[in-house]
């Protein structure tokens, strides 16, 4: 049976983090790698989409603790968490989708999604990276770490499953449904031109997941 996403999640706070970093391919590296890519300057302000209980930021935070973080999450459960990690930190932390969370045009330096973005189609997330392109600094950039499929048949399958089973269910909302759905590399990438980003390059795989860093 299909959840709804952020309840998905708060029933499996209590081993979200064993589970991540320990059955997932590479978790135990790309968490780590994603935080290298992000600017080490003191004083850095940095977007988190998706921040879950803040695994990436563990990494980044031990490298630069001055830095100035904004993490969105549907889950208030998973937000508690993170924010009885980082306590003194300074981290702004908005309990909603960031589909529909405004940025500050410009105030940016970077932003992170890592594990998030694969459960959504491709018109909304066009969307989204404009709106996150205009919050990036002229120099800013975009780190995303997330599971890709690793075929157009594939990703086409994806969202026709999840299409059926919401038919199966009498699923008729908007509301965001746990499954995966991710696009090809190809097609992410191409996602992020479109947003307006210039420059995208592949930086480095754990099997199906990527790291690909989008510049303005």
């Amino acid at each position: 049976m299909l959840e709804q996403m952020s309840a998905f999640f708060e029933k499996r706070l209590a081993g979200y983090d064993e589970h991540m970093l320990t059955e997932i391919e590479g978790a135990d590296e790309f968490y780590a790698y994603t935080a290298s890519l992000l600017p080490t300057e003191p004083d850095s302000r940095v977007l988190d989409l998706g921040c879950g209980t803040g695994l990436e930021l563990e990494a980044y935070l031990s490298i630069q603790p001055r830095a100035k973080i904004t993490g969105i999450d549907l889950s208030r459960a998973m937000l508690d968490r993170l924010a009885s990690k980082f306590e003194g930190k300074d981290i702004r932390l908005v309990c909603a989708s960031y589909f529909d969370t405004p940025f500050e045009n410009g105030a940016y330096d970077a932003a992170v999604s890592v594990e998030s973005l694969h459960h959504f189609e491709r018109e909304r997330k066009l969307g989204l990276y404009a709106r996150l392109y205009d919050a990036l600094k002229p120099a800013g950039y975009f780190v995303l770490t997330d599971y890709f499929a690793e075929s157009p048949e594939l990703e086409t399958e994806y969202f026709r499953n999840l299409a059926e089973l919401k038919r199966a269910q009498g699923i008729t909302d908007d509301a965001f449904y746990h499954y995966d759905t991710p696009l090809t590399v190809d097609h992410e990438t191409q996602i992020l031109r479109e947003a307006g980003f210039k420059g995208v390059d592949i930086r480095n795989n754990w099997g199906a997941t990527y790291t690909l860093v989008a510049r303005k």
